[in-house]
């Protein structure tokens, strides 16, 4: 940028109606470097204006009726009154106004002691009356070297320097022109007026007066409900309820007492590390100031005065309780997506805090307002955003893979998500995929397919999330097509499902090479639904005939299940044996014999699937991001050679093996006596006849009571994916935060790339939230915590409890003592 002309205003004056009347032009050429300071000293110049003698003050106008004025103070208004010139030269004119008083070393002139005088008995717009304000040309607190001529000016006191957050719930008083408080800095040895002790505050600028040092002031109004120190409850609810007072001391800002505005500034110095001091305190005002004698900060703050409507027409129903206002009342609690916060509970929660009666439709709109403002927009706004997320995603997680597939018209079709961290950890695991796919409960529907492993420590590992229509043979191909080329394929892979068709079919498609098995509880289910009068005889004898190792003990457990419930052998077989035992396994499945970890993750993210796209994605991030730093803490601090839960494992094995007896063959061959029953363990082959060892590659019960007669270890006989090593490799990678959308970097490309939200058929009536049971799928059914009983929650409890513990075995009605007889007339 080059030098810049800009067109001034001089010899008028700013009217009450915040107008500038009178006046000639003048034009100047500013230097791109120029300083607020060198600014002023151009214009003194210009005008053959003496600064230290008259007082200039700078403004410009801004066009909006809110704030007509804005004051030049400093290089930061400055700068920005010269941005406004350079998009629009002609329209934003720099007004000077030069005052008439006169100042010199100190000593006021007479006209200037004639209008401070007259101060007193004239009434100054903003304040009640004039007694609140304290006349500094008479205080006996002033250095005599340091009276202001000057009280009050009608310009705009610009917002203080300081960069807090302010809660979102604050309050202020409509932008109207404030005349700004002026008091004189005097010196540290004084004391204030009301004796009252020094506490802890913060700063804003004013205008140098002659040799006074610049005085920053802020404008705060506050609302002083009482001459007192205020409702100690409602400064308690202000300091630890939602927001409250724990933000910036602003101009404008309005608080509910006296008392929390000075526990606001004491915590904001305590924030800020430095101390205040009361200058001036009535019932009605006060002033505060830094205590160090070079800091210039100021605060002063008044009564508002009270309305004077009658009492009949402020009716219990506002006109202002909009669903919007009711929204940023509320959203704070809506944060944790996993909150159940009913219309009902807004419409309380309005009540207690403000004692206004809000609609159910209202109280709906208005939290539905909040959803969308903590949910990164609107479903529909979610799509269009999705594209930067991912952009950013990649951006601050390199490594990681993700796939975004639309049809015609940019309309979302398909999501594919594997974080880095979940590619390098998958070689550290042991080689069993589950694989699942839940409903999404959103607006426009669509399912989340997800793909899970076990790490050492036997918990959930997330591989891969995606998103699609429906669970459909086109979108399972899909989604393990990119599964398979970001984690390749293994010779002993193994994937884990239900019996959904279309699993089936993705599967035979993507990995033929692969061994698919079948969930052993979905199977279940299914024989409930076709044997209905033989479910007893079924859950007693299938779970013992699919869990076994031993072909031997199958072959029993099969012949008991087929005799207990006819039918059952041809429906089991025509399924395949190897698919849903562990003992046909052809590979190795370990002891994930059903889809738990697939169903446990879903439930995790039951709620996180009501939320639009975008921010149901960074959900998951988060969910991931927090659990990979949790157990790679976990895994770093640990001291054995397994993990946690394989060392607990083998230490109950261990003291099971303590009761067996060992027969030595020769260095390699065992025969272990189990009670009743004898198993060989070879030593050289690494098998034992039970077939726990082979398959689950853990040391069983007999291998360890060979391990405490035999100079074998116990470790050097577990693999590596149950080791420590193993755990803390799997979870080295780290997921990393995005930033806020504020701070997004997108290329062009891709930010007027507009993603449009999928065709679905909107169902008349409310969204299903919850699932339809499977067949012969029986639902657990809600324990009360407050009686103990099945049935009912807390919510709808109406039993009557004990009163004390000792009371407890009275409440039956069956168990109440009879009153034995006391009198004659009682027999």
């Amino acid at each position: 940028m080059g030098d810049l002309a800009i067109w001034l205003r001089v010899g008028g004056k700013i009217n009450e109606s915040l107008n500038y009347v009178g006046g000639d032009y003048e034009m100047l050429l500013l230097k791109k470097n120029v300083t607020y300071g060198g600014l002023r000293k151009m214009i003194a110049k210009l005008l053959n204006v003496d600064e230290s003698v008259r007082k200039m003050e700078l403004n410009f106008e801004t066009g909006v009726p809110f704030k007509p004025l804005y004051g030049v103070t400093d290089d930061r208004t400055l700068e920005l009154y010269m941005h406004h010139v350079r998009q629009e030269s002609t329209k934003y004119l720099l007004l000077v106004t030069v005052g008439e008083e006169s100042v010199t070393h100190g000593k006021v002139s007479d006209k200037a002691k004639t209008e401070d005088q007259n101060l007193s008995d004239s009434y100054i717009p903003g304040l009640d009356s004039i007694n609140e304000v304290p006349n500094m040309a008479n205080s006996s607190n002033v250095a005599e070297d340091h009276v202001l001529p000057e009280l009050f000016s009608n310009s705009y006191v610009n917002e203080m320097p300081m960069e807090m957050p302010c809660p979102a719930d604050s309050q202020f008083v409509s932008p109207t022109p404030i005349p700004s408080f002026v008091d004189v800095l005097p010196n540290a040895s004084e004391g204030n007026e009301q004796g009252t002790a020094a506490e802890d505050v913060c700063t804003t600028p004013v205008e140098p007066y002659q040799n006074v040092p610049p005085i920053p002031i802020s404008v705060v109004e506050v609302d002083v409900e009482g001459s007192g120190c205020g409702d100690q409850t409602c400064v308690e609810e202000g300091i630890y309820g939602e927001g409250g007072i724990l933000g910036e001391i602003e101009e404008h800002r309005i608080f509910r007492s006296k008392r929390e505005l000075m526990t606001c500034l004491s915590i904001t110095s305590m924030r800020e590390k430095f101390q205040y001091k009361v200058f001036k305190s009535k019932p009605t005002f006060v002033v505060v100031r830094c205590v160090h004698t070079s800091c210039s900060w100021r605060v002063r703050a008044k009564k508002l005065k009270k309305h004077t409507c009658p009492t009949d027409f402020k009716p219990v129903r506002r006109r202002q309780a909009k669903s919007w206002v009711v929204g940023e009342c509320v959203k704070r609690k809506l944060i944790n997506p996993g909150r159940v916060y009913r219309p009902r509970d807004v419409m309380d929660d309005m009540k207690r805090k403000f004692g206004v009666d809000i609609s159910y439709s209202v109280a709906w709109r208005g939290r539905e307002c909040a959803y969308d403002n903590l949910r990164l927009g609107t479903p529909e706004q979610s799509y269009k955003l999705l594209p930067g997320y991912l952009h950013m995603f990649m951006a601050t997680n390199p490594g990681s893979v993700v796939n975004l597939e639309v049809t015609d018209g940019n309309k979302f079709q398909y999501l594919f998500i594997a974080f880095a961290a979940s590619i390098h950890g998958f070689s550290y695991c042991r080689p069993v995929i589950s694989i699942d796919a839940t409903h999404l409960k959103g607006k426009y529907r669509g399912v989340l397919f997800t793909a899970v492993c076990h790490d050492a420590n036997q918990q959930i590992f997330p591989l891969a999330f995606g998103v699609g229509d429906s669970e459909n043979d086109a979108s399972w191909s899909w989604f393990l097509g990119r599964v398979k080329s970001v984690f390749g394929v293994n010779p002993a892979l193994v994937i884990v499902s239900d019996r959904h068709r279309s699993i089936n079919n993705a599967v035979q498609e993507v990995f033929p090479q692969a061994f698919h098995g079948i969930c052993m509880y979905h199977l279940l289910n299914n024989l409930k639904t076709k044997f209905r009068n033989k479910t007893k005889e079924l859950e007693q004898h299938y779970i013992r005939t699919a869990k076994t190792y031993n072909l031997q003990d199958f072959h029993v457990l099969f012949y008991t299940l087929c005799s207990a419930v006819p039918g059952v052998k041809e429906y089991l077989e025509a399924v395949g044996l190897d698919r849903w035992t562990r003992s046909h396994a052809p590979s190795r499945r370990y002891n994930i014999m059903t889809t738990n970890i697939s169903e446990s993750l879903n439930a995790v993210l039951v709620k996180v699937r009501e939320l639009p796209i975008t921010a149901f994605v960074n959900e998951i991030r988060l969910l991931c991001q927090k659990w990979f730093h949790e157990r790679r803490t976990k895994a770093a601090g640990c001291t054995t050679m397994m993990s946690k839960d394989i060392e607990t494992k083998l230490e109950e094995r261990k003291d099971r093996a303590q009761a067996m007896g060992v027969i030595c063959a020769d260095q390699y061959t065992f025969d272990v006596v189990d009670g009743e029953r004898n198993y060989c363990v070879d030593m050289a082959l690494w098998t034992c006849t039970c077939r726990k060892f082979q398959l689950d590659q853990l040391p069983c019960d007999h291998v360890l009571a060979v391990v405490r007669k035999t100079p074998y270890q116990a470790y050097d006989l577990c693999s590596l994916y149950y080791t420590r090593e193993f755990w803390h490799e799997t979870y080295r990678g780290v997921i990393s935060p995005i930033p806020h959308i504020s701070s997004w970097t997108i290329p062009q490309q891709i930010s007027e790339f507009e993603l449009q939200p999928p065709d679905v058929r909107t169902v008349a009536g409310r969204r299903r939230k919850r699932r339809l049971p499977s067949i012969g799928e029986e639902l657990p059914t809600p324990k009360c915590s407050r009686c103990k009983e099945r049935g009912h929650n807390r919510a709808t409890c109406q039993n009557p409890i004990a009163l004390h513990p000792s009371d407890e075995a009275e409440c039956p009605g069956s168990n109440l003592p009879t009153r034995q007889p006391t009198h004659p007339s009682d027999q």
